[in-house]
């Protein structure tokens, strides 16, 4: 039965301990089907990177935590992601999780109450991870399994493209300990959802079915359960084949919406005028004359 949108589900569901597994790096292989694996980030393993062409496969590798973010993890992610933005050998990111899950939000058992000056550099960390993906040059790709909860919501909110398992489950739950949210929540959720609808999660959080985050501009592709790598592989496999240049260009412009639209439009000029100037635009210009695919080299 596909869910009714925005419908709550039963009342303590909460995100159990496993999930159902899908194909993600592991400790021993580090690597999906067909890639290559790279440098482990930490030795500790929380974080795992393989390649797959010039797509970049990050994984977080805490499975018996759901992911949760603790403050390892999170400056261990924004070091992967950082690098991944910087290697010219990578050309798009799939952001996904270990064990059947994407990520249960923050490690609420290493909170405290404690004073800003101590919150300050843990909250400065954690939105590293979401400058690396907004500031960086590839785009990147959610791949979301079974729960995106509070900070994983806003984790998958933040990159490029959200494709989920239609029984997965996102919620903005961060009222539930007393906070009012982070890692850019007050960005993304309104420019995915409108400013209303933000509100309205934020205000009185609930757990949105797949099918209901879809609709809701949450999700932006569905699909069966435990095949959301492979589709979001697909499309970052898309968008590594396009021109770089104008991929970073286009994710710049976006990254300061809303904006004044005739500040926008002088902002536009500028972006075309360097991209008129590129050996991947003679390329694609001779491609479609040539009437074959092009290569774009991001020069």
């Amino acid at each position: 039965m596909k869910p009714e949108p925005g419908r709550r589900p039963a009342a303590g569901r909460r995100p159990p301990a496993a999930g159902r597994r899908q194909p993600t790096p592991t400790a021993s292989s580090r690597q999906p089907a067909g890639g290559v694996a790279s440098r482990l980030v930490t030795d500790q393993d929380c974080v795992l990177t393989s390649d797959h062409g010039a797509v970049r496969v990050v994984t977080l590798n805490r499975p018996a935590k759901r992911n949760a973010i603790d403050l390892r993890l999170r400056v261990v992610l924004a070091e992967a992601l950082e690098a991944a933005m910087t290697d010219d050998s990578v050309r798009a990111i799939v952001l996904t999780g270990a064990g059947g899950t994407f990520c249960a939000g923050g490690d609420i058992s290493t909170m405290r109450r404690q004073g800003p000056e101590e919150t300050r550099p843990r909250a400065q960390a954690v939105q590293r991870v979401i400058r690396a993906i907004w500031d960086g040059p590839r785009p990147v790709v959610a791949a979301v399994e079974g729960w995106a909860v509070g900070a994983g919501a806003a984790l998958a909110l933040a990159c490029d493209r959200v494709v989920a398992a239609s029984d997965s489950t996102f919620a903005v739950t961060f009222t539930g300990v007393g906070l009012a949210g982070d890692m850019g929540i007050f960005a993304s959720l309104p420019a995915r959802a409108g400013p209303a609808v933000a509100r309205q999660l934020l205000l009185l959080p609930r757990q949105l079915p797949g099918p209901a985050a879809q609709e809701l501009g949450l999700v932006d592709s569905l699909t069966d359960p435990g095949q959301s790598l492979a589709r979001a592989l697909e499309d970052a496999e898309a968008m590594a084949a396009g021109p770089p240049l104008a991929l970073a260009g286009i994710k710049n412009m976006l990254a300061s919406w809303p904006a004044d639209p005739r500040a926008v439009l002088d902002r536009e000029v500028d972006l075309q005028a360097r991209l008129f100037d590129t050996a991947d635009f003679a390329e694609g210009v001779a491609a479609f004359r040539e009437r074959r695919k092009p290569v774009f080299r991001g020069c």
